[in-house]
């Protein structure tokens, strides 16, 4: 068996068969109802309240009781946010991302910004989720068996990365299972802490009163709302996680506004009631920080205590406090499927390599899942895997996002205000939601920058000067092919007659030329082979694979019009050709990966035509740089190599880029 056989083999065993993207059903299966993208992209939200309402209390010292303003105003937070991203998926159903948001409402620039931390959070997110998770496992396992920690998150993080090269999908429903284990333990739980003291509220009100009065004396009303204040911000990484249902639009099922909203009032109701239920419960019960326990950990140990004792009572809450920290790898899944998301966008727009939008044979983002991946492990390394230093690092760029977001939402509605219907309402929402963002944003930096917050802003920052460098090159390139384009693409075709039509000869010596459209780059090519080879080839085959990436990734129709669009450029190449005397003909298929599109079609010309040539254009620039390599994908040389071994002769043109 050849070895290209067994790597086929082994990449469906491990991956799933290749999706048919002609398949009508395609979006269908591999898309997410409401409940599924709950799960996928809420689980970054929800599992915050792991440790969100636990620093957010921690905060007010000896003030405990005054949580309940906290936990008042956590609950506001999380449904103002939750429903100014409403408001964006409605503006921007097919993908209201930070990036894409910043970028049509405050100009490219904001939208970098805003995409370049968007991507670096959704990073800190698996790194610190993973992280997370691992040290929770490992607190109920024996000391020594510590040093295998890190080859633990590894496994994890690999895991996640094959899961995700799966498919969405897949993936998600991977996970659904510990999600549910882990609702199912602490919706009851919560409302239980709550509901077994509400005869005491009358007296907590008092206490409240009591507390807020000593507190006056002793700092000022000034000093009583700064401590307020800094509780609240220390809280934030509780809203982390809520704009991941407008970044990944494109995994919804349609009607794609409706399952986003239902999935965004899913993600803010079990946020808010377990976020400001488990501050309320702390409060209730008097929870006290013990050494080597979360407060979570305490508060879940009372009750089920309170409910029975015994060792089923000891498994029990071992048992709520597995599903918790597991919660935290599944909110991992958050940065595998909204970061290769936003990755994607940038591509589209050139501030990322062109490869990020590319999609696999199970139509996921590939490139995407390592890169994120790929950072992940980086942050780890050099983290090592500490919690602490990631919390500080962690939430600052979310709400940088947040805040961009909102504040375009606001010009948005003001700028349209005379043809938007419901534009004061949209601008209030979003507004509160400004303001919210803002301020956390501002006091979370004061904080953090001097712990080592700035090593997220430098992370970010050199982030955004490499999109701008991509950008930079992408465009000069495309400057340098336009010049071809606009010599070559100009020539008249001669025309001949019906009876001077060529006639085609299949034994006769065939040109195949790979091309990506109808540009000056395949002509220079065509031109080339005349020059190189004069009087050589009789037949041309233009050949040409239209590659389905996330910007047509909508629907059959849009795979059908990329397909005629081909045709219809590849007719110009054998029109021309056939006006030279030559017989041509084109021929087009579409699918997800060029390189093997473009052997199955040069498999069918050596059926067809069997002294066959294959012939690609290169790009060569005079010094070629780091950038050169990575940002252009080197099709031709990929293609020589698979048909080369398959049995076919295959020459690269190469093409100079002029200064």
């Amino acid at each position: 068996m050849r070895n290209g056989a067994v790597y086929q083999r082994v990449k469906r065993v491990l991956l799933g068969a290749p999706r048919d993207i002609f398949d009508p059903n395609i979006f269908h299966h591999v898309s997410l109802i409401a409940f599924f993208a709950w799960v996928g992209l809420g689980a970054d939200g929800i599992s915050s309240s792991s440790y969100g309402p636990e620093e957010a209390y921690l905060a007010l010292g000896g003030h405990t009781v005054l949580a309940l303003f906290v936990a008042a105003a956590t609950v506001i937070t999380v449904l103002v946010i939750s429903g100014s991203y409403a408001q964006i998926i409605e503006a921007f159903p097919s993908g209201g991302g930070g990036y894409i948001v910043a970028s049509k409402l405050l100009g490219e620039k904001a939208g970098v910004v805003s995409g370049s931390a968007l991507v670096i959070d959704y990073v800190l997110t698996i790194t610190i989720s993973v992280a997370a998770g691992a040290d929770a496992i490992f607190s109920f396992l024996p000391p020594s068996w510590l040093a295998y920690k890190f080859w633990f998150v590894a496994f994890v993080l690999l895991f996640l990365i094959w899961i995700n090269l799966r498919g969405v999908k897949e993936s998600v429903l991977v996970l659904t299972p510990i999600f549910m284990a882990f609702l199912l333990t602490h919706v009851p739980l919560v409302l239980y802490a709550v509901l077994r003291h509400a005869a005491d509220l009358p007296a907590v009100a008092t206490r409240v009163s009591t507390d807020l009065s000593a507190a006056s004396r002793e700092v000022g009303w000034l000093g009583v709302f700064a401590l307020l204040l800094r509780a609240y911000s220390m809280g934030a990484g509780t809203y982390t996680g809520i704009e991941a249902v407008s970044n990944s639009m494109q995994t919804l099922r349609e009607p794609r506004v409706q399952t986003g909203k239902r999935a965004m009032g899913y993600m803010a109701v079990s946020l808010s009631f377990l976020a400001g239920g488990i501050i309320l419960g702390y409060v209730l019960n008097g929870v006290k920080p013990v050494h080597g326990k979360t407060l979570n950990a305490v508060l879940f140990g009372d009750l089920v205590n309170d409910l029975w004792r015994g060792e089923s009572a000891e498994l029990f809450a071992a048992f709520v406090l597995f599903t918790e920290a597991v919660l935290l790898f599944v909110a991992a899944q958050t940065g595998f499927l909204g970061g290769p998301q936003v990755l994607s966008n940038m591509a589209v727009d050139s501030y990322m390599p062109h490869r990020f939008a590319h999609l696999s044979e199970r139509l996921v983002t590939k490139y995407g899942v390592y890169f994120m991946g790929g950072m992940a492990f980086l942050m780890l390394f050099l983290t090592g895997g500490s919690v602490r230093h990631l919390v500080i690092m962690y939430s600052i760029n979310v709400f940088l996002t947040f805040s961009l977001s909102q504040f375009g939402m606001c010009r948005h509605w003001w700028k349209d205000r005379a043809s938007a219907r419901g534009w004061k309402p949209g601008l209030a929402i979003n507004g509160v939601g400004f303001f919210l963002t803002g301020f956390i944003l501002v006091t979370t930096v004061w904080m953090k920058f001097p712990e080592g917050g700035w090593v997220t802003l430098l992370i970010t920052g050199s982030f955004c000067a490499t999109s701008f460098l991509v950008r930079r090159h992408y465009r000069k390139a495309a400057e340098q092919l336009r010049r071809l384009d606009d010599l070559l693409l100009n020539l008249p075709a001669p025309t001949l007659s019906s009876v001077q039509e060529p006639m085609i000869r299949r034994q006769a010596p065939t040109a195949a030329i790979m091309v990506s459209g109808y540009n000056g780059l395949g002509m220079h090519v065509f031109f080339s082979i005349v020059r190189s080879f004069p009087g050589t080839f009789r037949n041309f085959i233009f050949l040409s694979a239209g590659v389905i990436d996330t910007s047509r990734f909508k629907g059959v129709a849009e795979i059908e019009n990329l397909s005629g669009d081909l045709r219809a450029q590849l007719r110009n190449y054998v029109e021309f050709a056939k006006g030279h005397g030559y017989y041509a003909e084109a021929r087009q298929k579409v699918g997800t990966d060029v390189i093997e599109t473009l052997q199955h079609l040069s498999e069918q010309v050596t059926a067809d035509f069997p002294n066959v040539v294959f012939f690609a254009g290169q790009l060569v620039f005079r010094e070629e740089s780091f950038f050169d390599k990575l940002l252009h994908n080197q099709t031709a040389f990929l293609a020589q190599k698979k048909i080369v071994f398959s049995g076919q002769p295959m020459i690269v043109m190469p093409i100079r880029v002029l200064e």
